[in-house]
């Protein structure tokens, strides 16, 4: 998450979604004051000072609109650019599985990967549940409920949807690779027509919204 209000832009993080490489884009032209909520050099450069910021919510890489309330004021909320990259849901899960079977951290989700098919990963109640609850609208929805009006960049659409917010900077944005998934994303992470199907429905306010089709 990265909030700057010398360039008057929020931009918010949903997880797989390209976002840590647009990320570095943006701290590499980062004001002293912007707040870089992220696990880049600069976001762990200003970890400290920003542990004491006012925001109510849980202030971390994928903070929503609703978390930066006594952050950001909603009258301020409407000066503000507001940017947030999507993806194809069925590619975004896959990568998901992919990148928590490289992780040793201790958490639920990194478990279930290890120890799961991928159908069998995507159908378990908590994982399904959690993309269900949290479609992409549900970033930019702050603290009263109310969905602002956002540029959304299809990650699959970079080279048109990336424009809009180029220009609202000023600069141009070269996006490179990072935190990317492992090997495992094209190997392992294969969808039956079953499992093709049910992420459809768990998925269909964002596959609806932004008319995205099963990867061929």
């Amino acid at each position: 998450m990265i909030l700057s209000r010398g360039r008057k832009y929020i931009f918010l993080h949903a997880p797989k979604t390209g976002g840590t490489s647009l990320t570095v884009a943006l701290e590499a032209r980062a004001k002293a004051d912007d707040i870089i909520v992220s696990d880049t050099p600069k976001g762990r450069a200003r970890a400290k000072r920003q542990a004491k910021l006012p925001a109510k919510g849980r202030l971390w890489k994928h903070s929503t609109l609703a978390d930066l309330e006594g952050l950001i004021s909603q009258d301020e909320l409407s000066q503000m650019f507001i940017v947030m990259m999507v993806r194809n849901p069925w590619e975004r899960v896959r990568s998901y599985y992919a990148w928590l079977q490289d992780q040793s951290f201790e958490h639920p989700a990194v478990t279930l990967a290890k120890t799961l098919s991928f159908d069998a990963f995507i159908c378990h109640p908590m994982i399904a549940q959690s993309f269900r609850s949290n479609p992409y609208g549900n970033y930019v929805t702050d603290w009263t409920g109310r969905e602002w009006p956002t540029h959304f960049i299809r990650l699959e659409h970079l080279d048109t949807d990336l424009t809009r917010f180029e220009q609202h900077l000023g600069v141009a944005l070269p996006l490179g690779q990072h935190n990317e998934s492992g090997g495992a994303y094209k190997i392992n992470a294969q969808f039956t027509l079953f499992s093709a199907c049910f992420w459809g429905l768990t998925c269909s306010k964002d596959i609806s919204r932004f008319q995205y089709t099963f990867p061929k």
